[in-house]
């Protein structure tokens, strides 16, 4: 990233591209930039005020003296600037110090990511500094072992002489799918100190999803958990003959190796690394602090999973904003029930381990009942979380143990408004910090000051340090509104808008590194934003500003919702019901739920012959499709209808829901216990808006 100096006289020539938004905006309404156009009636209004004032000055010099004239005009300019600058200055007094603080962190990061780009440290690198620092403090907690930095670094350096001597390779790619343990971490460490890749494949994927995610980022080598044994397995034989398999079988630290057997042989990555030395501790060969580092999985807003590129630059960024403005510090013990696949456990708080010396408890798959029993057990200062998660440790029943823990802090993104000040409340928790931000994005945002239902700010005084906007899209399309001039349009405070952070390619903190595939990275770029020329990173989710600039998640747009944590795609999972379904017509949408986070996942489908086997389309779909993204909800109908264009249209269809009121369709839903579809009339769609029937 560049350095401070740098970064403020870009900033300065940014104020000069993007003027403040009042600004902007009056261009919008027509008036000029250089206020050449200003209407009849504000000139009009300008000149009896200026009549005004010169007559009022002339008469205090006339009755009284020229000292007196000047007073007088000294208090009229006053008077003129709070009439009609009043807004601005109560904004700016309510902001202000809430957007010094962030100007400061940001400089912080700036600072940071500064030294590591002169330096040119790879994750590895900036990780061995930490070490030097602290080797014997623990930097992972699992189940009852405790992992020190050094012995983090020491397996990492075995896997980077194992690595090697298979013949791995700077610019190879090393895929990882393995669960919540401390080596997942360590492993990826030890593929970057030898110049790889690494992909971070979801675990929950099997079959077509599966092997799309490893021949999507072109894996060399794919490392899996013996957990996960079966799925790789199951698409073995459709894998490239190029592609090397090592299996992991974990055994626990300091238990014998008697207890966890293991097969001596050449694919078995275990014994592999039980059997070669550590590497020598060298500086990365990898492609530096602006080079890939790794491949995080994410549905986008189209297709199959996509591989967005991650950086050290770009994981630094990502980190040391929670860090510095999510309010932790190196002395934290971090809960962590995150997959560690996903940038908000593998990168932010991967991140404040690996650059800060964070300490992180893991936890395989989350407990709403553990989750706070857990932070106990670990002294847990800070805990990571998504918003569903919250709900649910927010339904368990009250405990002594709801007060009872150390956690200082909890961040993570989705926190719905409804439940924050009842969570807050109820787990005497004094600080919340929502972040948001795209994997595959440019720009980061962090509520700094606990805001209830925020998940971060755009200043209204100083908007150009931070260039990030909302600008009006197409509710039904999602494209950018545009004026009359091609530009997009700023939305006002309390106006939805899609949220945007402008790119600026030599500038590591505002960099687009997209996806692997270069034409699915073009398509989340929008051009000639508030200047010909000019480009931005567009997000697909809609938010809005109150007057304060304080900015709240509304929705998704385009062909994405996101259900348990999780984007899923509308025309991936459109794709498998038609395939299975026998080519039928298929369109699936989000809808929502009363009281839980996110949409779930309803799918329009056509029987017009009354053929379709809904016990047989669940067995199906299962085999290729995660759990998260199988449709909640099945509405079978005769016909469907279709854009000019031979799209299948579902925004009536997403209004209409899965209410029997409104819908005449016969309508199922699926129901866990029993692992199938079935009927939901009137009965049964109430006891689901009331929560009686959980989902």
């Amino acid at each position: 990233m560049s350095n401070v100096e740098a970064n403020n006289n870009m900033n300065k020539a940014e104020v000069n591209n993007h003027k403040p938004v009042n600004q902007i905006r009056d261009v919008e309404r027509g008036k000029g930039e250089s206020g050449s156009s200003i209407s009849w009636v504000t000139i009009v209004v300008m000149v009896f005020a200026f009549a005004a004032l010169a007559a009022a000055c002339a008469v205090a010099w006339v009755f009284w003296n020229w000292q007196t004239a000047l007073v007088v005009l000294a208090i009229l300019i006053v008077l003129y600037v709070l009439t009609y600058f009043w807004n601005w200055l109560w904004i700016a007094a309510q902001t202000a110090p809430r957007d010094m603080k962030a100007l400061y962190c940001y400089i912080k990061i700036l600072r940071l990511s500064n030294n590591f780009t002169k330096k040119n440290w790879s994750m590895p690198d900036i990780f061995h500094e930490v070490v030097k620092k602290h080797p014997k403090k623990i930097c992972f907690l699992f189940e009852d072992e405790s992992w020190t930095f050094q012995q983090v670094e020491e397996f990492s350096l075995r896997v980077s002489a194992v690595l090697k001597a298979q013949g791995v390779k700077r610019g190879d790619t090393v895929a990882v799918m393995a669960s919540n343990y401390p080596e997942m971490p360590a492993i990826w460490l030890g593929i970057a100190r030898i110049g790889g890749i690494s992909p971070l494949i979801n675990t929950n994927q099997t079959g077509n999803t599966l092997l799309h995610s490893i021949n999507i980022a072109h894996c060399d080598f794919v490392i899996y958990g013996s957990e996960f044994e079966t799925a790789i397995q199951d698409i073995k034989k459709e894998l490239s003959g190029s592609i090397k398999l090592l299996k992991f079988t974990r055994r626990p630290l300091n238990v014998s190796n008697d207890k966890v057997k293991v097969a001596e042989l050449s694919d078995d990555f275990t014994h592999l690394l039980e059997t070669t030395s550590p590497a020598p501790w060298s500086l990365s060969e990898g492609e530096g602090f602006l080079g890939r580092l790794l491949y995080i999985y994410t549905s986008g807003t189209t297709g199959l999973p996509k591989a967005a590129v991650i950086s050290p630059s770009r994981m630094v960024f990502m980190a040391s904003g929670v860090q510095y403005l999510g309010g932790l510090n190196p002395k934290d013990v971090i809960y962590c029930p995150m997959p560690l696949y996903h940038s908000a456990g593998g990168v932010i708080t991967m991140g404040n381990a690996f650059i800060f010396g964070c300490t992180v408890a893991l936890k395989l798959k989350f407990s709403a009942s553990a989750y706070f029993p857990d932070c106990i057990k670990y002294n847990a200062t800070a805990a990571h979380y998504i918003g569903e998660m919250c709900r649910y440790v927010l339904a368990t029943p009250p405990s002594p143990t709801d007060r009872q823990h150390k956690v200082r802090v909890v961040y993570g993104n989705g926190m719905r408004p409804t439940i924050w000040n009842e969570f807050v409340k109820r787990f005497g928790i004094k600080r919340v910090s929502e972040f948001y931000g795209a994997t595959e994005g440019n720009a980061n945002i962090v509520n700094i000051d606990s805001k209830a239902g925020a998940i971060g700010f755009i200043s209204r005084i100083i908007p150009a340090v931070y260039p990030i906007a909302i600008i009006k899209v197409d509710e039904d399309t999602g494209e950018p509104i545009r004026d009359k001039r091609g530009l997009c349009q700023l939305a006002q405070p309390n106006e939805p808008g899609v949220f945007i952070g402008k790119i600026k390619p030599n500038n590591p903190a505002r960099a687009f590194l997209g996806y692997v595939d270069k034409e699915a990275s073009d398509k989340k770029i929008v051009r000639d934003v508030l200047a010909h020329g000019d480009s931005a990173f567009i997000s697909g989710d809609i938010l809005v500003s109150d007057e304060l600039g304080y900015l709240y998640f509304r929705d998704r747009t385009g062909d994405t919702f996101r259900w348990r944590g999780e984007n899923v795609s509308t025309t991936e999972v459109e794709a498998a019901i038609s395939r299975v379904a026998d080519q039928r017509d298929a369109v699936v949408y989000g809808v929502e739920i009363p009281d839980i986070e996110g949409r779930a996942g309803m799918c329009g489908i056509v029987d017009a012959d009354g053929t379709l086997d809904l016990d047989k389309l669940a067995k199906d779909i299962a085999k290729d499709l995660p759990k998260y993204a199988r449709p909640v909800f099945i509405r079978v109908m005769r016909s469907m209808d279709m854009t000019a264009t031979f799209k299948l249209r579902k925004v009536d269809l997403q209004k209409e829901g899965y209410d029997p009121n409104r819908v005449k369709d016969k309508l199922y839903y699926f129901d866990p216990k029993l692992n199938k579809y079935v009927s939901l009339g009137l009965e049964e769609y109430e006891k689901i808006v009331s929560g009686k029937i959980r989902l």
